[in-house]
């Protein structure tokens, strides 16, 4: 039997927004195929002149927009926790994931997707002080949604919703639609070495277990292979801060995240 979802998108080494998506089709294991388009092959392919994409066999419908995807694939698969099970984590994680969909523009304008990218110097996150805001109200939603997942589903909570999942150290208990959505971000501050002086012992340690992730690892790994194929490059998301004392390389693939030590 063929899968019912079928993803276009565009190559997820430089597209968070597909990356979004493909990220919480692979952690849950949803069945489905994909084909990936280079930027020139979009239009051919989208109405919008957008991607991502998903068909849906069983209902004949295409549906566009990575985060109504990911609220149709919820819909879809009501026995697969994409939103946390608890109604007030259910709640936070929507508002911190259309947080990530619509806002943060200086943060995506100066510090553009690219996975396997590596800028060491003086990178400019100086140079715009909207960027500098975004960064420190990243770390914020961070922070509080890890403070309010231990309230919640830590040892003491209490209440008909205590039992509603286990809290396995990500943003709201266990992997869910939102971590995949600050997924890119996360990548963004290992791209581009972004300050992590505000982020707290709780972000800390999100940070690690997402990199730690066996199944994130996976997705890591196929980046890298991306990379390998040189029609999958975008010149202009590549050396992109040249003449500017900033040097460009690429991580190796068997990078580890370890965390800042306190002053």
């Amino acid at each position: 039997m063929s899968p019912d979802y079928h993803l276009i998108g565009s190559y997820t080494r430089y597209s968070s927004w597909t990356a979004r998506v493909e990220t919480v089709l692979e952690y849950f294991e949803i069945p489905y195929t994909s084909k990936m388009l280079t930027f020139n092959e979009i239009k051919a392919h989208s109405p919008s002149g957008l991607v991502p994409m998903l068909h849906s066999t069983p209902l004949s419908i295409t549906v566009t927009d990575s985060l109504a995807i990911l609220e149709f694939l919820a819909d879809q698969n009501p026995h697969i926790p994409l939103w946390p099970r608890d109604p007030a984590l259910r709640a936070l994680a929507r508002s911190a994931t259309a947080e990530m969909h619509s806002g943060f523009p200086a943060l995506r304008n100066t510090f553009h997707t690219n996975f396997v990218a590596r800028y060491e110097g003086l990178i400019p996150a100086s140079r715009s002080a909207g960027a500098k805001q975004e960064i420190k109200r990243v770390l914020r939603i961070w922070d509080d949604a890890r403070r309010v997942t231990v309230e919640r589903l830590g040892a003491g909570a209490v209440g008909e919703y205590s039992s509603a999942g286990e809290d396995e150290g990500f943003l709201f208990g266990g992997f869910s639609i939102a971590d995949a959505f600050y997924w890119p971000v996360l990548w963004r501050f290992r791209t581009y070495n972004l300050p992590l002086d505000d982020a707290s012992p709780a972000v800390l340690k999100w940070m690690e277990k997402m990199w730690n992730d066996s199944k994130l690892k996976q997705l890591v790994h196929g980046y890298y292979r991306q990379a390998e194929n040189p029609e999958t490059r975008i010149e202009k998301y590549e050396n992109i801060f040249a003449g500017e004392g900033v040097q460009a390389s690429t991580f190796p693939e068997d990078w580890v995240f370890a965390a800042p030590r306190a002053a």
